[in-house]
């Protein structure tokens, strides 16, 4: 199940991405719960059970985190009746799901997780990664945080900071924490994570190399492009075996596989949890691959005009655009928002 917050009449709403639709969660709960809708779907017996299923939660999710929060029975029923609902869309009129199933170019996602409580980064978990910048792999691993001022959205502009002129891109697998919790063993850990979706790092170099570690130069703001939704953890039946890959300006600079990490999801989740709590909506984004700008020869760094998309298998892509530091930046057309 696709998992996204989305932007609809000026309202912010969450959904469940079908094909090329969205379904409204909050929408969807109110037509089940009062029984709206194509009669012939509470006549079938996965769907009726699905819907009695949601409708034992009590009050229906207000935003991602609420939603995250839910049991994983609750959301396989959502999934459940997500996908008969946006089957019978083409009939919207006659059947009463027109305001409950959306086309999915006519609304603008969001970030997932518009202001996760903890944005959680690995360093140097790719061991060429390590190499290319004449490193060993780390014994242990490496965390430092972005701020939550980093989070943007499918086809919202990268901002260049006024005080950078090295700018580098970084493609990345992020974990999406469901249950929260604290020294969690690791063959729980799995229990705990939700979903996963596409974080893209930015990094400014040269303010990361000048203060000798990493807050400031990976905390500029727009720094932390996520989505285009949150992929459900069933989906996605090994989290390491996904290729992951970067195009800038439609050239690929990155492009390597997630079996390469060295410390994986349950360790990550496993590991720090022995000294911090997780919360819902806590993200981990697990290190980028080897190809980033700074290493390169000649150097390549981002700058305006420039078009950058991360691609991971199964989890989509996400395109964001480069606008200066006093740009406003106009996004990206509706079908190059998101992609399956």
């Amino acid at each position: 199940m696709k998992l996204v917050t989305y932007e609809h009449k000026g309202q912010s709403r969450i959904g469940v991405v079908e094909g090329k639709s969205v379904v409204d969660v909050r929408a969807a709960l109110d037509l089940v719960s009062k029984r709206r809708g194509p009669r012939t779907l509470y006549s079938e017996a996965k769907f009726k059970s699905a819907a009695a299923t949601l409708g034992e939660s009590g009050a229906a999710p207000r935003d991602m985190f609420a939603l995250l929060g839910r049991e994983e029975a609750w959301l396989r029923a959502l999934a459940v009746v997500a996908r008969a609902l946006a089957s019978r869309a083409g009939g919207a009129k006659a059947t009463g799901v027109g305001a409950v199933v959306l086309p999915l170019d006519s609304v603008r996602l969001r970030a997932p997780i518009t202001r996760p409580g903890k944005i959680t980064c690995v360093g140097l978990n790719y061991a060429d990664h390590a190499r290319e910048q004449g490193g060993e792999p780390p014994s242990s691993p490496i965390f430092f945080l972005k701020s939550a001022n980093t989070i943007s959205g499918p086809g919202d502009p990268i901002r260049l900071p006024p005080n950078s002129s090295k700018v580098d891109y970084e493609a990345e697998f992020a974990v999406v924490i469901g249950k929260g919790g604290r020294r969690i063993p690791e063959d729980k850990a799995y229990e705990h994570v939700a979903g996963y979706m596409i974080l893209h790092d930015v990094s400014a170099r040269d303010l990361q190399f000048a203060d000798n570690q990493w807050y400031r130069g990976k905390s500029c703001d727009t720094f932390a492009p996520t989505g285009p939704w949150i992929v459900t953890r069933d989906e996605v039946p090994d989290p390491h075996n996904l290729r992951i890959s970067l195009t800038l300006n439609g050239q690929t600079m990155q492009d390597s596989n997630t079996s390469n990490l060295i410390f994986n999801v349950p360790f990550l989740v496993s590991y720090l949890s022995q000294s911090v709590t997780w919360e819902t909506g806590d993200l981990i984004s697990t290190g980028t691959p080897p190809g980033v700008g700074v290493f390169r020869k000649p150097p390549v760094f981002l700058k305006p005009g420039d078009t950058v998309s991360v691609t991971v298998e199964r989890l989509g892509t996400l395109t964001n655009s480069v606008v200066a530091p006093d740009e406003q930046g106009r996004g990206l057309t509706a079908s190059r928002r998101h992609s399956p």
